[in-house]
């Protein structure tokens, strides 16, 4: 518990700070003119570097313990956010904008470093008793999320009362005593295991890991191809201001983290841990895709104000896709492992970042082509291709 405690706090502390650099990020680059699809592009070595840091990330937890990778991850966020921080006002566009794509990327290792790390240690501090390991994943996943929504809200004030420079230095400073505390609290070797030696190791994942992580990709790449980019230009677009978008977006992300940490409580338990667990994910997913359609459908058909109708569904949106996370990030665990659970995890966050790289690209792409339907459309083939994907996951963890 002590453990689980101080690993939970120091990635609330990330989250937090991560969370207010999206903000400060979309919105001072947005103020400066930048287009959707450039802002799109910001965020897209952010993802792609998440992809490989959560796949070596996994293996080098294994290698080397979980503390010291928590560690590792807090420190490279810091330096991210200094790289940025040099950026300068008389910078030309190009040079401004591939310096905050390298900056980006540096914290995109740092966040899937420290995700995979944090996840793996609950699995070790957990045991394999499926109750508890279901509300401690939801609770730590849900509570991330409600900080990530504090961060948002964040980003904002920050980037209002200290400046895009002072914002950063700021938080650089609050993450290095989150760092401090983890170097002094955690022990070094935690969750320190035997590692994969050849890649055919290293990928021979069981079936239920390696088709969560197929559902991973497009269920994630379905919320970000109309969250990320298209709903916030959406709304500013509607005359919303950049308080009442951050705010917003804010306020739905701190929802959709408590709904994920009551989870536990929606979705019937059973003794193995996956034969009532596997059928709500089937579920879940199916309903979930319904509801970019029928808001695609509502903007067609003018029933009310679009940001009313897109800003109302994306709180049944929220709901459906908090429970359907939560179940799948219990689920991961639950397939994994226990020896090299870091390593599964790493796998399967590689394709969380997947999903959200191709989301965050196509939101670009489709806004600039469609609008917010273009957005909605895209999203519910991808929430239909995560439903069938679903209906393939194992009941046993042969």
């Amino acid at each position: 518990m002590r453990n689980y405690a101080i690993v939970t706090a120091a990635y609330w502390g990330f989250t937090l700070t991560d969370g207010a650099l999206r903000m400060l990020v979309l919105l001072h680059f947005f103020r400066l003119g930048y287009s959707p699809f450039t802002l799109a592009f910001l965020f897209l070595l952010y993802e792609a570097a998440g992809i490989g840091a959560n796949l070596i990330g996994g293996w080098l937890a294994t290698r080397f313990g979980i503390a010291r990778m928590l560690a590792v991850g807090l420190a490279t966020q810091i330096l991210g956010f200094l790289m940025l921080s040099a950026m300068a006002p008389d910078w030309s566009e190009a040079l401004s904008v591939a310096w905050a794509v390298g900056a980006q990327g540096i914290c995109g290792v740092a966040k899937d470093l420290t995700k995979t790390a944090s996840k793996s240690a609950i699995k070790l501090t957990a045991g394999e008793a499926s109750g508890q390991l279901f509300r401690w994943v939801a609770w730590f996943t849900g509570s991330k999320n409600a900080m990530k929504g504090f961060g948002f809200f964040l980003g904002g004030v920050l980037l209002e009362t200290l400046g895009f420079h002072g914002a950063l230095w700021a938080m650089a400073a609050a993450l290095g005593l989150v760092l401090a505390g983890v170097v002094l609290a955690l022990p070094p070797l935690m969750g320190k295991a035997k590692a994969s030696k050849s890649i055919k190791e290293f990928f021979g994942k069981s079936r239920g890991v390696n088709l969560l992580a197929a559902a991973r990709v497009v269920l994630f790449g379905a919320r970000d191809v109309w969250f990320v980019v298209g709903l916030p230009v959406f709304l500013y677009a509607q005359g919303w201001t950049f308080p009442m978008v951050g705010g917003f977006l804010a306020l739905w992300t701190i929802g959709y983290g408590l709904v994920q940490a009551a989870a536990p409580a929606l979705v019937k338990r059973s003794a193995d841990g996956l034969a009532t667990e596997v059928p709500a994910a089937r579920l879940w997913s199916l309903l979930l895709a319904l509801v970019p359609a029928a808001l695609a459908l509502a903007l067609v058909a003018e029933v009310a104000r679009p940001d009313l109708v897109v800003t109302l569904g994306l709180g049944v949106f929220g709901f459906a896709f908090a429970v359907n996370s939560s179940v799948h990030s219990y689920l991961v665990l639950a397939y994994a492992g226990s020896a090299k659970a870091a390593e599964d995890v790493g796998f399967y966050y590689a394709a969380n970042a997947a999903g959200r790289f191709g989301g965050i690209l196509l939101s670009g792409l489709l806004y600039g082509w469609g609008g917010i339907f273009a957005c909605l459309a895209g999203s519910a083939l991808m929430l239909a291709a995560c439903w069938l994907i679903t209906l393939a996951l194992p009941v046993t963890r042969g």
